[in-house]
C-alpha cells in the first residue's frame, strides 16, 4: 500500500505577518487550505495512510487535518522540532511508522488535478527505487538535469529546461542515503543525489504547473478568482 509523507513543519518567514499567526499549510488558494488540497489529492493517488510532519504552530494544522477521517484516510503526525531540513522531516517521518513505498511533498504546493495521482502511477511502472517531479517551468536558481527521462543531477545548472516540483517517490532502497549526511540541514536533494552517483536510477516525472504562497502578495492572486466570485 502506498503511503505519504507530508513535510509541514517549517516557519514560512517570507509570508510574515501572516505567519506570525497562521502556518503556511493551512493558508489558502483558491480559498481552501493548502494542505487540505494536498491530502485529497494524495488520497485521490491510492494513498490510504499519510503521516504529517508538523512543527512550527503544528497544532493548527493538526486541527485542521484531525484523524483524516475526513478525507477518507488515516492521518498520522510526527514532529520535527527544528528545521533540520527535508531529510531530517522524512526521517522523523519513518519514525513515526510510515513505510515505504512512499509519496513525499511539502505542505505548501498545488499541483494540478490528477498529478499526484499520475505521478504515483508511473511511479510504480518505472521500478525504479526513487522519483522526482519535474515541472517545465523556468527556474528560478537551478534547474533539474533529466536524460532518458532519468535523474542525473538534482541541482544542476539554471540553463536546464526544468524545475523540481516539490513531489518525490521514496523506495526502500533509498533508506540508507538519509543517514550521514552533511547539516543541519540534512536536505532530500542531497539524499537523491548520493543515491544518483552511487548508479541509483531515479526517475524523472514530469507534471503541469504548480502552484504556491512565497510572498503575502500571492495570497491575494492565487485566491483573486475565489474571491471575485463571492462579491
Amino acid at each position: 500500500m502506498l503511503e505519504a509523507i507530508v513535510m509541514a513543519a517549517g516557519e514560512g518567514r517570507r509570508l510574515r505577518p501572516l505567519t506570525k499567526r497562521w502556518p503556511k499549510p493551512i493558508l489558502p488558494i483558491d480559498g481552501r487550505p493548502v494542505i487540505a488540497t494536498l491530502v485529497r489529492e494524495l488520497h485521490a493517488a491510492g494513498c490510504r495512510r499519510v503521516t504529517v510532519v508538523t512543527g512550527y504552530l503544528a497544532g493548527q494544522v493538526e486541527q485542521l487535518l484531525g484523524d483524516g477521517s475526513g478525507f477518507g484516510l488515516e492521518l498520522r503526525y510526527a514532529r520535527q522540532p527544528r528545521p533540520d531540513g527535508s531529510a531530517d522531516a522524512v526521517s522523523r517521518g519513518l519514525e513515526a511508522g510510515a513505510e515505504p513505498p512512499l509519496l513525499i511533498c511539502t505542505a505548501d504546493t498545488v499541483f494540478s488535478s490528477g498529478d499526484v495521482a499520475t505521478f504515483a502511477r508511473k511511479l510504480e511502472q518505472s521500478e525504479a527505487p526513487g522519483a522526482v517531479a519535474i515541472r517545465r517551468d523556468p527556474p528560478t536558481g537551478a534547474g533539474v538535469e533529466v536524460e532518458d527521462c532519468r535523474v542525473r543531477k538534482i541541482i544542476g545548472a539554471a540553463s536546464n529546461p526544468f524545475a523540481h516540483a516539490s513531489l518525490w517517490g521514496l523506495g526502500r532502497e533509498l533508506l540508507p542515503y538519509l543517514e550521514g549526511l552533511s547539516g543541519p540541514p540534512f536536505e532530500l536533494a542531497d539524499a537523491y543525489q548520493r543515491a544518483i552517483d552511487d548508479g541509483c536510477e531515479i526517475s524523472a516525472i514530469e507534471v503541469a504547473r504548480t502552484r504556491d504562497l512565497t510572498d503575502p502578495l500571492d495570497l491575494v492572486k492565487e485566491n483573486f478568482v475565489y474571491l471575485a466570485g463571492h462579491e
